[in-house]
């Protein structure tokens, strides 16, 4: 009988002790953060894993978070822009508890956290697309497109104000989709129509100067291989008359009556031709070599 009672006093002994082990001890897994509150007031946050001591409850509670990086889609949303054309943006933003006793005291639930910074993510959306054109969103022309600088902006504004309030930090914050009302379509369909005209003309008046270009460098090539060729032609030609007259002057001083006598059929040669027709007198020169004088 007293056996029986010792056993049951330490089994009871084992379930009181295992009762006060996890009434005094909680346990904060990798990844996750906590606040400990005595009587609903915060008194210490947990950001490292562990086994950490508490008062059981009701004396003390411990709120146990998520503190991995956490995805949240704004969806979507409309704004104007600078140039007050309507447009629906659809944003993300990548988070994670910074500050647990800040979340806890300022948030303390992740649907509420999340509604935050959605609100948060509105405003700024609206303020920075109210200093921006349409044409920073959608265009032809790449150097328009300021998205990332855009996101840059949004993302330096939501961070701080999230930081400051709730205790989030925001690591990553982007443009996820562009859409255009129905009413706004049109419009922006004749704005890239105007974009790429713009673009076409450019392309013409630089194509047109460059043609200009070359022709003017042709021209002025052509001029240089025309005056080259008509100077090499008439020293060409002066050096050929300097040696016909020579040869006419060596043949003249050897046999002045067969040069005479060349001279007249050469002269004879070069006036008239196939088609000629002449009336002619044969006692003249050089027409009295046909008559064998």
């Amino acid at each position: 009988m007293n056996q029986k009672r010792i056993v049951k006093w330490a089994f009871a002994l084992i379930v009181a002790v295992i009762i006060g082990f996890f009434g005094f001890v909680f346990k904060v897994d990798e990844g996750q953060c906590a606040v400990v509150t005595r009587f609903g007031a915060a008194r210490a946050s947990i950001t490292q894993a562990g086994m950490y001591l508490r008062l059981p409850w009701p004396f003390e509670n411990v709120s146990v978070y998520d503190a991995r990086k956490q995805y949240m889609d704004s969806g979507y949303l409309e704004t104007l822009t600078h140039d007050k054309r309507n447009v629906i943006m659809q944003t993300y933003a990548i988070w994670s508890i910074a500050d647990p006793l800040r979340y806890y005291t300022s948030v303390g639930d992740t649907a509420v956290a999340e509604k935050y910074l959605g609100d948060l993510i509105a405003n700024s959306k609206n303020g920075t697309m109210g200093s921006y054109d349409l044409s920073s969103l959608v265009s032809m022309d790449e150097d328009d497109i300021k998205i990332t600088e855009i996101e840059q902006i949004m993302l330096q504004e939501v961070a701080a104000h999230a930081l400051d309030q709730y205790g989030i930090q925001i690591h990553d914050l982007r443009l996820r989709r562009i859409g255009l009302p129905s009413t706004n379509v049109q419009s922006v369909f004749t704005q890239m129509q105007a974009e790429r005209q713009k673009y076409i003309d450019q392309l013409l008046a630089e194509g047109e100067r460059d043609a200009k270009i070359i022709v003017s460098e042709s021209d002025a090539e052509v001029a240089s291989i025309i005056a080259e060729g008509r100077e090499e032609a008439a020293q060409i030609n002066a050096e050929t008359e300097r040696t016909v007259a020579g040869i006419y002057a060596s043949a003249h001083t050897q046999d002045p009556e067969l040069y005479k006598f060349l001279r007249k059929l050469a002269a004879l040669e070069a006036s008239v031709d196939e088609n000629t027709v002449m009336i002619v007198k044969m006692d003249q020169p050089p027409f009295d070599v046909l008559a064998g004088q």
